[in-house]
């Protein structure tokens, strides 16, 4: 097992996690993509509880071809754990213009993830989640 691999089960160990990997589609997931790739729905539900967190994920190309579900590593490394100010702030930190469309987008769906990073994780988690690379 990979050093990856073990801190995201440690994470999800420690903080009784259950994560889930289920693929939704098979396309274009980003803007500009020229391939399909296989889209999935990744979740992640607290035991004996009906809460959880879920997002879509777009496999790579060498996952796709390769036919390898995304783990619960390239769940928590994906996830955001930042707030992303405001869309000025954001453009500037990731170098998209502020007079993009496509940036816009980006920017609300990542302001909508962060929401919902809020309601699943406390603070700490978020802070522990960091850590993972």
């Amino acid at each position: 097992m990979s050093e990856y691999t073990k801190q995201a089960n440690d994470f999800l160990k420690f903080h009784d996690l259950k994560f889930h990997a289920r693929r939704i589609d098979y396309g274009r997931y980003f803007d500009g993509d020229k391939e399909s790739r296989n889209i999935y729905r990744l979740t992640l539900t607290r035991r004996g509880t009906r809460i959880r967190y879920s997002t879509r994920f777009g496999a790579s190309l060498d996952m796709t071809w390769n036919n390898i579900e995304p783990t619960a590593y390239d769940l928590l490394t994906c996830i955001t754990k930042y707030d992303p100010d405001t869309f000025e702030d954001f453009c500037s930190a990731y170098g998209y213009d502020t007079d993009s469309r496509s940036a816009e987008r980006i920017y609300r769906a990542v302001c909508k993830d962060w929401a919902n990073v809020q309601r699943f994780f406390t603070e700490e988690e978020i802070e522990q989640l960091a850590e993972i690379n």
